[in-house]
């Protein structure tokens, strides 16, 4: 790390002594015993400006203060049918780990529909994700592997993408700005594989709005993807989308085995979910645990991410129209409920 890069930490440290006792304790929760790597990962998304990142850290802190995110593990999302449904229409899991002990996962962008629970819900489930892979996830994996370990890789599906997918634009700008503001630079690369046509439409379209510290983290693979994720990772450790050239479907089984990694019946999501329920079992002790979704404030998008969902939907309407579809799309619009 260069003597710039230090000297904000010093700063940014210095500025977090003063902040009050609520905001610290968040804070303590929140860096799991690395608070200088923290630090650093908000000036990273700020470009190293200390004000900005003091702002973005304390805006973050606020919003896990008003929307209790410390407690959101304590929060399971029931009964079991409806998280199945929320797991069978948001397809996301752990596939395994890099060779450098990286957490991997995959997410199904393609064939993930986002309609059979409210958008609250697929909010709520995604954040717990998230706060599962920082406290537990990762602290693991740094345990195991016996460095730190604060980063991700995601392999991105496209499998099934489809011009419908411009009715989840909305929520999926929602989920993005929250990682961009609360979750930072917690991924290291994002891996595209199975991408169709319209993906790589859009891709040129959008690439260029990218910031470059962003487009340095995407890489788009031929195909499944396989061979280059071989380097990064052991064949155990592959989405099972990845397994195979022309693999297909995102849902598939092989070897009669449950090796999907979006099921909820796949290791990863009984360990989280049994965690979940623990948790609320700890502070309910006893009483029935509460039904209903937890109503998380969705953060205002970032003009630029605004910009990239505006370009999305007028590169699938050119698309639509080019195929002559375009009534299927009519009224269709990106703020739309």
């Amino acid at each position: 790390m260069s003597n710039t890069h230090q000297e904000a930490i010093k700063q940014f440290l210095s500025l977090m002594g003063n902040v009050d006792e609520k905001l610290n304790d968040t804070f303590q929760n929140m860096h799991h015993g690395y608070p200088t790597e923290t630090l650093a990962r908000f000036l990273k998304a700020r470009d190293w400006d200390v004000q900005k990142a003091y702002k973005m850290l304390i805006d973050c802190l606020q919003w896990r203060i008003q929307n209790e995110i410390d407690n959101i593990l304590s929060k399971p999302i029931i009964p079991a049918d409806l998280y199945r449904a929320v797991r069978d229409s948001q397809l996301v899991g752990l596939s395994g780990y890099s060779k450098e002990g990286l957490p991997v996962i995959a997410i199904g962008v393609g064939l993930s529909t986002y309609d059979k629970a409210s958008v609250n819900y697929y909010v709520q489930s995604h954040i717990q994700m998230n706060e599962y892979r920082d406290r537990v996830v990762l602290p693991a994996a740094t345990q195991k592997y016996g460095k730190h370990i604060s980063t991700c890789l995601k392999v991105l599906d496209m499998t099934g993408l489809k011009l419908s997918a411009l009715n989840q634009i909305k929520l999926l700008t929602t989920i993005s700005t929250i990682d961009d503001l609360n979750y930072p630079e917690k991924t290291e690369t994002y891996y595209i594989v199975n991408a169709p046509y319209i993906f790589s439409a859009c891709w040129k379209a959008v690439k260029p709005l990218l910031q470059e510290r962003t487009k340095r983290k995407i890489q788009v693979l031929q195909g499944c993807g396989r061979d280059e994720l071989l380097k990064v990772m052991d064949y155990s450790s592959l989405p099972h989308f990845c397994r195979k050239e022309g693999s297909g479907s995102s849902r598939n089984r092989s070897n009669g085995t449950i090796d999907n990694c979006f099921s909820l019946d796949h290791s990863y999501h009984q360990q989280l979910y049994n965690y979940i329920r623990h948790q609320a079992n700890l502070i309910e002790s006893g009483r029935p645990i509460k039904q209903g979704s937890v109503h998380v404030e969705f953060p205002e998008p970032d003009p630029e991410d605004t910009k990239i969902a505006k370009t999305i939907e007028s590169e699938f309407q050119r698309l639509a129209d080019q195929n002559g579809i375009c009534n299927s799309l009519n009224g269709l619009k990106v703020n739309g409920d």
